[in-house]
């Protein structure tokens, strides 16, 4: 499995979700800050405290917590 040395997860901290460098800040907000802002530099303005491996890790580790199952998406 890779090692994600950037994401924690403490049961004290955000009720155990997992978080960037033990900040209050969730690996959840940083995937939405980054569909929200595609360009990294938006995202790193909006959140100073981040580091470009952190918002990479956290695309990652997302992506590795999805099953490889079918999804069943409706047509507009």
């Amino acid at each position: 499995m890779k090692k994600f040395d950037r994401i924690t997860i403490d049961p004290e901290l955000m009720n155990g979700q997992p978080c960037i460098r033990n900040m209050r800040l969730t690996v959840r907000r940083v995937v939405e800050a980054a569909a929200l802002y595609p360009d990294w530099q938006d995202v790193l303005k909006e959140y100073p405290e981040l580091e470009t491996e952190d918002i990479r890790q956290a695309l990652e580790f997302a992506a590795s917590t999805l099953d490889d199952r079918a999804i069943r998406l409706e047509v507009a």
